[in-house]
C-alpha cells in the first residue's frame, strides 16, 4: 500500500512503524473472511482492510471524525486477520497506534469518557473490585436472570504448595483473576509442583497493563508495565526460570513488553528479557511432557468428552495452536470438534461491556459451536473468555489447567 504520512507523524517511532505495516498490506481482502465484526455487520469499514484505510487517512493528515472512532472501537483486536494475512501485516500493532491517535483527535462525550474511566478504576482497584463482586454474589438470588448470569459464582482456590523445588517460576496474578477465579493460579501451582517446579507469587505485581492499553490510556499502561517489571525483576535476577501467565489475554500484553518499551533507555533491556521469559502455562506444561506422562501412567481415560475454546489471544496473539489440546489429549481427555474455532467469543477484555450487542451475538454463536459436540464440560485458557462463555453456556466451564489438576489429584 502506497503511503504519504503527514509531517507531524512520519518521523516519530509510531509513524515509522505504522508506515512499515501499511506498506505490507496488498488489499487482498483475505482478512475479511475471518473478521468477526465484518461477518456480523457486512460493512467493509468494520473489517481489517476497511479499518486500515481509515487509519491510513488519519496518518496522512485527513480530518478525523467520530465515524472513524466508532469503526475502530468495534474492532475486537482478536487478530484473526493476522493469522489469515499472507503478507504478514501486524494489524494489532497498527490498530493500537491508530486508536491512540484518534483518541487524541476526537474527544469522547462526557458519558462515554466517564464509563471508560470507571472501567479502569473498577477493574484496577483490587479491594474495591473484590467488594463489588462480593456484593453482586450476595444479591445474586434477587437479580433478574439475565443479570444474575453475569455474576460469576464463588470459586475456592484450594491449597498453594510451599516453594520447595530448586526450579522456580513466578506467576502473573493479574487484576481481576485473583478475585473472580483464584482457583486457576492455585491449580497451576499444584500441577507444576507435581512436575518439580515451584510457582511463586509476587505480591507487588498486579495488572499486566492490558486494561488501560486497550482503553487507549496508553501512557498509563506503560507506567503500569514498568511497575510490573520492577516487581518481577529481583526474582528473575535470583534465578526464576519464567514468568508464567495463565490468562492468554494477559500473555499477549506481556509478550509485547519488549516492543512497547523498546525506546525507553531505562527499561528496554529489562522489558525484552521479560518478554523472552514470559510463557503461557500451556507452554510450560507441554515442556514437561515426560514427567507428566509418568504421573498419568496407569490412569484410565476420562469419561465424557470436553470442548476446548482456544482464545484469540492464544491462537492469534501468541501464535500458539494445538499445544493445550495436545496436553489434554495426552492426559486422557477426549476433545470434541468445535466449528469455527478461530472465531472470537466476544469477550475481548472490556469489549463485552462497551459493545454488548455485538459481543452477545458472538457469544451465542460460540456457545452453540462449543456445545454442538455434546461435551460434558467446557474449558479455555483465558479468564475473560471463561467468564463470558460461562454466562451463556449450559455446561460447566473452567480453565483447562483445573481439569489437569483434578486429573492428577
Amino acid at each position: 500500500m502506497q503511503t504519504n504520512l503527514a509531517d507531524w507523524i512520519k518521523d516519530t517511532p509510531e509513524g515509522r512503524e505504522a508506515d512499515a505495516i501499511l506498506r505490507k498490506c496488498v488489499h487482498c481482502g483475505f482478512c475479511l473472511a475471518t473478521c468477526p465484526t465484518y461477518n456480523l455487520l457486512g460493512d467493509e469499514l468494520d473489517s481489517p482492510r476497511g479499518r486500515i484505510y481509515l487509519m491510513k487517512q488519519v496518518l496522512e493528515g485527513a480530518p478525523v471524525s467520530v465515524k472513524t472512532q466508532v469503526h475502530l472501537d468495534r474492532c475486537l483486536t482478536c487478530r484473526a486477520c493476522e493469522t489469515t494475512c499472507p503478507s504478514g501485516v501486524q494489524y494489532g500493532r497498527l490498530v493500537d497506534i491508530g486508536r491512540g491517535l484518534v483518541e487524541k483527535k476526537v474527544p469522547r462525550g462526557f458519558a462515554e469518557g466517564a464509563s471508560r474511566a470507571l472501567l479502569r478504576f473498577a477493574f484496577l482497584s483490587g479491594p474495591l473490585f473484590a467488594f463489588g463482586v462480593a456484593l453482586g454474589r450476595a444479591f445474586r438470588p434477587l437479580l433478574p436472570a439475565a443479570l444474575a448470569r453475569q455474576v460469576p459464582p464463588r470459586r475456592v482456590a484450594g491449597e498453594w504448595p510451599a516453594a520447595r523445588h530448586p526450579r522456580r517460576m513466578i506467576v502473573l496474578d493479574g487484576c481481576v483473576q485473583p478475585t473472580l477465579a483464584p482457583d486457576i493460579n492455585a491449580a497451576t501451582a499444584r500441577v507444576l509442583d507435581r512436575l518439580g517446579i515451584s510457582l511463586v507469587r509476587v505480591p507487588q505485581a498486579g495488572c499486566c497493563g492490558a486494561i488501560e492499553h486497550h482503553l487507549n490510556a496508553q501512557e498509563a499502561a506503560l507506567d503500569r508495565v514498568r511497575r510490573q517489571i520492577d516487581a518481577w525483576w529481583p526474582h528473575l535476577e535470583a534465578g526464576a526460570e519464567a514468568v508464567v501467565v495463565t490468562a492468554s489475554g494477559c500473555g499477549t500484553m506481556v509478550q509485547d513488553y519488549g516492543h512497547l518499551l523498546a525506546h525507553d533507555p531505562a527499561y528496554a533491556q529489562k522489558a525484552a528479557r521479560v518478554t523472552a521469559l514470559a510463557k503461557d502455562v500451556g507452554e510450560v506444561v507441554a515442556a514437561e511432557r515426560a514427567a507428566l506422562a509418568k504421573l498419568l501412567a496407569g490412569k484410565p481415560a476420562v469419561a465424557g468428552p470436553i470442548a476446548y475454546h482456544a482464545p484469540c489471544s492464544l491462537q492469534h496473539g501468541l501464535k500458539q495452536k494445538g499445544i493445550v489440546e495436545g496436553v489434554l489429549r495426552e492426559a486422557g481427555f477426549t476433545l470434541t470438534a468445535v466449528p469455527d474455532s478461530h472465531v472470537c467469543c466476544g469477550s475481548a477484555g472490556t469489549y463485552s461491556i462497551l459493545q454488548p450487542e455485538l459481543s452477545h451475538r458472538l457469544l451465542a454463536n460460540k456457545v452453540k459451536a462449543l456445545e454442538s459436540g455434546n461435551p460434558a464440560e467446557l474449558c479455555t485458557s483465558n479468564i475473560g473468555c471463561l467468564l463470558h462463555i460461562e454466562s451463556g453456556a449450559a455446561r460447566p466451564m473452567s480453565h483447562w489447567i483445573e481439569l489437569l489438576d483434578r486429573r492428577l489429584a
